[in-house]
C-alpha cells in the first residue's frame, strides 16, 4: 500500500522513518506534507527513499501523482489539522489513519467525516494509540456501566493546554501529585488536545465521550505517561495500567501510540493473519 503521511514533526517523522527503513511489509512512502515550508523537506532528507515527495501545499500534494496513487494518509499533525483537511481525504477516496483522534470530540465533524467515507468507500483507522485493552472494552460495549480513564503526566507534557489558560494552575508551582482536571472525555479533548486522545479512543470503543469520565493528574515526580482506566458492568470489572515512555522530542506524546499506530498499519497492509478483535 503505498502511504502518504500530513505532519512531519515528532510523531510523523518516526512514523515516516520506520515505514522508509521496511519495518511494515507491503508499505511504500511516497508522499510528505507539512504546512510549514520546511519541514517535509527537511524530515524527506532523512530517508532513505529520496523518491518520496515534500509538500508544504494541501492543494499541491492534492494534485499530485504521489496523492493519486496513495492509498492511505496517516495524520500525525493535530487535531486542527484533521478538521481542516479530513473530509477532503476520504473525498478523494483515500483511507485515514488518525492519530489526532480528539478531533472526532466535536461530534458535527465527526458525523460529517464518517458519512463523507462511508459515501466514498473508504476507511477511518483509530490506533489503540498510548492505552491498551480496546478490544475488551469493545467487547462489552453493550454492558458497561461506567468507564474512567485516570491520566498523570509530568507538569512539563501538560503545558500549552488551553485549559490552563482559563484557570489558576500554575504547572511550574506544582510540587507534588496533583489533580487538574476532571470532567468527561468529549470537554478533556478539547481542553487538552495534545494530550487526551487516548480519551476518545475510550470512549468511542466503549460508553461514548459524554459519559466516559477522565481524571487529569499532574505528578512532577513522574518520567511516563500513565493511564489507569477502569471499566464496570454486569460482566465483571476491567483494570487496564500502561506506563508509557516519552516520545523523542514530544513529552505530550507516549511512545506506545507510535507503535500502535504502527501496528494498525500493519494490520491494515497485510490482513491474512490478525490477533485479538
Amino acid at each position: 500500500m503505498n502511504i502518504s503521511i500530513i505532519g512531519c514533526g515528532a510523531i510523523g517523522g518516526q512514523l515516516a522513518g520506520f515505514i522508509d527503513s521496511g519495518m511494515i511489509r507491503n508499505a511504500n512512502l511516497v508522499a510528505l506534507f507539512d504546512s510549514d515550508s520546511t519541514a517535509a523537506q527537511r524530515l524527506k532528507l532523512r530517508l532513505e527513499n529520496r523518491k518520496v515527495a515534500a509538500f508544504s501545499s494541501f492543494s499541491d500534494l492534492a494534485c499530485s501523482k504521489e496523492f493519486e496513487i496513495t492509498d492511505i494518509v496517516i495524520e500525525a499533525a493535530s487535531q486542527a489539522a484533521v478538521m481542516q483537511y479530513g473530509k477532503s481525504i476520504v473525498r478523494y477516496k483515500k483511507d485515514l489513519l488518525l492519530m489526532s483522534v480528539g478531533a472526532l470530540s466535536d461530534d458535527s465533524f465527526s458525523s460529517e467525516l464518517l458519512d463523507t467515507a462511508s459515501t466514498n468507500k473508504c476507511r477511518i483507522h483509530v490506533p489503540t494509540g498510548a492505552i491498551a485493552g480496546l478490544d475488551a472494552i469493545r467487547s462489552v460495549k453493550g454492558l458497561l456501566d461506567s468507564v474512567t480513564l485516570t491520566t498523570t503526566k509530568n507538569p512539563k507534557a501538560l503545558v500549552g493546554a488551553p485549559f490552563f489558560a482559563t484557570n489558576n494552575i500554575n504547572l511550574e508551582t506544582i510540587t507534588e501529585s496533583t489533580m487538574v482536571y476532571q470532567g468527561d472525555a468529549q470537554d478533556a479533548a478539547k481542553k487538552f488536545p495534545a494530550n487526551i486522545n487516548v480519551a476518545v479512543a475510550l470512549g468511542l470503543a466503549g460508553i461514548g465521550l459524554r459519559n466516559t469520565r477522565v481524571e487529569i493528574i499532574a505528578d512532577p515526580h513522574i518520567n511516563v505517561n500513565q493511564h489507569n482506566i477502569t471499566a464496570t458492568g454486569p460482566f465483571g470489572e476491567i483494570l487496564i495500567t500502561v506506563r508509557s515512555k516519552q516520545a523523542p522530542h514530544n513529552p505530550r506524546t507516549s511512545l506506545l501510540a507510535i507503535y500502535s499506530a504502527l501496528e494498525c498499519l500493519r494490520q491494515t497492509c497485510g490482513t491474512w493473519f490478525k490477533v485479538g478483535s
